[in-house]
This record gives structure tokens, C-alpha cells and sequence, in this order.
């Protein structure tokens, strides 16, 4: 598009009089002194050429904090959109009598909004990442839940992802894992576990798992459309393992340097009360463990 001497001279003559709707004249008037200038000319031209340029870069935004699904080499996979709150973590009332002194202090954490996946990351989205699987000895299929993966393999993983999507995915953080099992902000009725206080309706565990996995999606979902948050497979948390504070945080990331990555949500071998929402654990981060896979996170 060509502009003309004139039509930039009656555009901006047109932003001197505040002769444009507002947020036009924002635009044009970028240090917002009432005035259009020299400085501002550039601007002005941006407008003309992309008017709707502002549209464009909120749809971006947006597009990341809401449900998405996203496809690499063929293989799809969702994730759910987790609006922030505040939230009590660690074993509150309605884990006991099972909850213990690890989950303690009480504390309050606020987070902002932030995406995670509905289901645990599978074999057939890491094969296709990937290119290969590690081993399989547990149970072998597309919508397994992929393991035998350390966190360090996670982030390589994570890397690769990144470079095929052009996104910003990750492992989730402590805190993260534990408000989305929750179900964030859409229930105030907190439930032992991820989404229930019947562990069968949400959970496979020692009880009902055959000692083997199963199929990601194959139970209830907790109130946010999460499968899998209690049993399956244990999950990799981003942070380093360390005690609790009493003191409230804002989008904790846990200590900045540790022996150990924490591991939630109790796995198909775990006795039920370590598939609780707030029961954590801890494990090397560069050792993998045919129990313990992990899921997505995004921001």
C-alpha cells in the first residue's frame, strides 16, 4: 500500500484534533501528550498499514490461555486452561488421616493463569517427538502413558517440542500440579483425590491396576477435564524438592537448587494414600523409573 504526502498530512492533522476515534488517536499519539509529532509518524503509518494489528497480537495472547489442541507429526494432544487463583496447599483436613508432616506447613499460594495437559504425556506424542520410545516393560500402546524417562529426558523432550510447535511447554510446577488436581478455582469442595473421594472413579492403583498401566483417559475426570492426576503414572514436577514455608507465595518455583525433582500423583503400584492431591515425593533427576512419567504445562 502507498501512502501520499496529502493523506499522511490529513491523517495527522486528523490526530492533532482529536478527529480520530480513541483508539486511533492512541495509536498515533504514542507518548500520549495529547499530541501528534514527528516521533509519532511512524506509528501513523503502522496504523494505516496494519489497522487491525492490536486484534492480531491480543488473538495471540489469548490463543495461549485457552484450551488448545496441538498436532506434531500426526499426533494430537490437548491442553486445558487452569484460570489462576489462591489456594491452600499442602495436607489440609480432608486428607487425614492420611496426610503427613511433608505436606506441612499449611500455606497459601497464588497463581497466575496457566495451560496443562489433559492427559499424561503418551507414548505415540513422545515417539513422535522423539523418535523412538525408552523401554516399555510395563505395558506398551499409543495411549499409554510413556515412562522409563528421567526429568532430564523430560527436558529434552520439552526442547524438542518447543522447536516443532514454535510454543513455550514445559513440565509443571509443585504448586501447579497440586491447584490443577484440585481443580483449581471451579470447586470449592476439595476431594481427596483428583476429583474424587472414591479413588476407583479417578485412579489406577494398587487395587485395581492389574500391577500394570493403563490406557491414559480411561477414568473420571476431576472438575477441570484432567484424567490421570491421582494414579497411572507418577508425575515429574519442574521444581527441586524442598520443605514447605508457612509463608504465602506468588507462582512458587521451589528452591533453586536441590538432590532431588518432587514426583506427584501416585502411580499404578501405589498404595492409595500416595495417590492423594497433596502427597509429594521425590526422586534423582537423572533416573528414570518404570512408575513415573509426567504431563505437560504452558504459560
Amino acid at each position: 500500500m502507498r501512502i501520499s504526502a496529502i493523506s499522511l498530512v490529513l491523517l495527522w492533522a486528523a490526530c492533532s484534533f482529536n478527529l480520530l476515534a480513541d483508539d486511533t488517536y492512541h495509536r498515533g499519539d504514542v507518548n500520549r501528550d495529547g499530541s501528534v509529532d514527528i516521533n509519532d509518524v511512524s506509528s501513523l503509518i503502522d496504523l494505516i498499514l496494519n489497522p487491525n494489528q492490536d486484534d492480531q497480537d491480543d488473538q495471540e495472547q489469548e490463543q495461549v490461555l485457552r484450551d488448545s489442541t496441538y498436532t506434531v507429526n500426526g499426533v494430537s494432544f490437548k491442553m486445558i486452561k487452569v484460570d489462576g487463583g489462591t489456594f491452600t496447599m499442602g495436607g489440609s483436613s480432608e486428607q487425614s488421616p492420611d496426610n503427613v508432616y511433608y505436606e506441612l506447613p499449611l500455606h497459601q499460594v497464588t497463581l497466575s493463569d496457566f495451560c496443562i495437559g489433559q492427559t499424561e504425556v503418551t507414548q505415540e506424542l513422545w515417539t513422535a517427538v522423539m523418535g523412538s520410545l525408552p523401554s516399555t516393560d510395563t505395558g506398551r500402546g499409543d495411549n499409554y502413558p510413556v515412562y522409563n524417562v528421567s526429568w532430564d529426558d523430560c527436558q529434552l523432550f520439552v526442547d524438542r517440542l518447543n522447536e516443532l510447535t514454535g510454543q513455550n511447554f514445559r513440565l509443571p510446577t509443585e504448586a501447579e500440579w497440586e491447584y490443577a488436581a484440585r481443580g483449581g478455582n471451579k470447586t470449592s469442595y476439595q476431594t481427596k483425590y483428583a476429583g474424587a473421594d472414591q479413588i476407583e472413579w479417578v485412579a489406577w492403583y494398587e487395587v485395581n491396576s492389574g500391577d500394570t498401566l493403563h490406557r491414559v483417559g480411561g477414568l473420571e475426570t476431576n472438575v477441570l477435564g484432567l484424567y490421570d492426576m491421582s494414579g497411572n503414572v507418577m508425575e515429574w514436577c519442574q521444581d527441586w524438592y524442598g520443605d514447605y514455608s508457612e509463608d504465602a507465595q506468588t507462582n512458587p518455583t521451589g528452591p533453586t537448587s536441590g538432590d532431588e525433582k518432587v514426583v506427584r500423583g501416585g502411580g499404578f503400584l501405589s498404595h492409595a494414600r500416595f495417590c492423594r492431591v497433596s502427597a509429594r515425593f521425590s526422586y534423582p533427576d537423572r533416573e528414570s523409573y518404570n512408575f513415573v512419567g509426567f504431563r505437560l504445562a504452558q504459560q
